[in-house]
């Protein structure tokens, strides 16, 4: 109970604080020196995304293991990129956190997101401000917004790393259902890891992202079956120990194919390799065992002490305050005042609730689901 609590309070204080500091340098900054303002989100960015990455590794003593060619690793960090990223797991956005955290690049990461998410209080604020990709999932009115912010996002002066779930939405047997039937209409391989690609939203960037960025990340994260610690951010909140593999592989945007039919050919390639790697890793634990691709030398990432160098001035400063208060408040007869520490503490406690029941695979979206009925219908 208490260090829930302790994390509630740490994160939302943070998350707030976050949108506060992105809020003056929108104002103060952006409009003179848009440049500026895109190095300086930089920080409050990642003091807020870099407590969830100290829980999974300080708290939890979880170590990422990432599988990269070595000439592929020398990239990673140093050029603009668009992560493509199996969808499988409720915390997989964590474990790319976790290795953009190491990459150094974690205050700069970016992802396509649904256009609700940009009202949601902190995180949603956050991206918004923070320049993220929100689609309405209608592909006239989203043309003209990948092409618009694909070229803000890439001409930042740091790297930036845009994760594109092609999927669409997160794995579950439901949609998976759906999935195989599309995939046998269409005379496509059928997966059984993934769900079959979306290809409009990938062809559709392709044309803007070939000037602007120079490769493709093809992300594979799996955690062993056999682990008794279920792979969710209840999981992560309570201190459990889970460890991510990850592969990842480089594609220099060039050596994609310009035609969108043989563009969204390509896409779908890469997901039925990404289905063999997948499959190789859980039936054998190895990446590469059955899967055909040529074996990577694997690293295992210790935790950046700054991670929790700033988790610990945050935690500190947030719950230093409000005890202070609260103690000031009950000595000084201040009701009022302890009223209002009380229904923050009930807040942001409520509020790390509802992020853990956001993430739960069974309160996701249907989303393919909904539109394979429609379709029926």
């Amino acid at each position: 109970m208490i260090p829930r609590l302790v994390i509630a309070i740490t994160f939302f204080s943070c998350g707030f604080g976050c949108n506060i500091v992105q809020c003056l340098l929108m104002i103060l900054i952006k409009p003179f020196s848009p440049s500026l303002y895109r190095r300086l989100i930089y920080y409050p960015l990642y003091a807020f995304y870099s407590q969830m990455v100290v829980l999974a590794e300080w708290y939890g003593g979880g170590r990422l293991h990432v599988y990269m060619d070595s000439e592929d690793l020398k990239h990673a960090g140093k050029e603009h990129g668009v992560v493509l990223m199996n969808h499988y797991y409720e915390i997989d956005w964590l474990v790319l956190w976790m290795f953009l955290d190491k990459l150094k690049m974690l205050g700069t990461s970016k992802a396509f997101s649904k256009k609700p998410i940009r009202y949601l209080p902190v995180l949603g604020w956050a991206w918004w401000m923070a320049e993220f990709v929100f689609l309405n999932r209608d592909f006239e009115k989203d043309k003209a917004i990948i092409a618009k912010q694909l070229k803000i996002i890439f001409s930042y002066p740091e790297p930036v790393w845009l994760l594109l779930t092609a999927e669409g939405t997160r794995f579950t047997p439901a949609k998976h259902e759906v999935a195989m039937k599309f995939a046998k209409e269409k005379g496509l391989k059928p997966l059984k890891y993934h769900l079959i690609p979306r290809t409009r939203g990938f062809t559709t960037s392709l044309p803007t992202l070939r000037n602007i960025c120079p490769a493709i990340y093809d992300m594979n994260v799996a955690f062993k079956s056999d682990s008794d610690v279920p792979v969710n951010l209840n999981s992560v909140l309570s201190g459990e120990t889970l460890n991510p593999y990850i592969l990842v592989r480089r594609f220099p945007t060039e050596t994609i194919p310009t035609d969108e039919k043989e563009a969204a050919a390509w896409l779908h390639n890469l997901y039925v390799e990404k289905d063999r790697i997948i499959e190789s890793f859980h039936e054998s634990g190895s990446f590469f065992k059955t899967s055909g691709i040529k074996e990577m030398p694997c690293i295992v990432f210790e935790p950046r002490p700054i991670s929790l160098f700033v988790f610990a001035i945050i935690g500190i400063s947030s719950m230093g305050s409000l005890f202070y208060y609260l103690i000031v408040s009950l000595l000084s007869a201040n009701w009022y005042g302890v009223i209002f520490v009380v229904a923050l503490v009930v807040l942001f406690s409520v509020l790390l609730k509802k992020a853990d029941n956001v993430t739960q695979v069974s309160k996701g979206s249907n989303y393919g689901v909904s539109e394979s009925k429609a379709k029926t219908n």
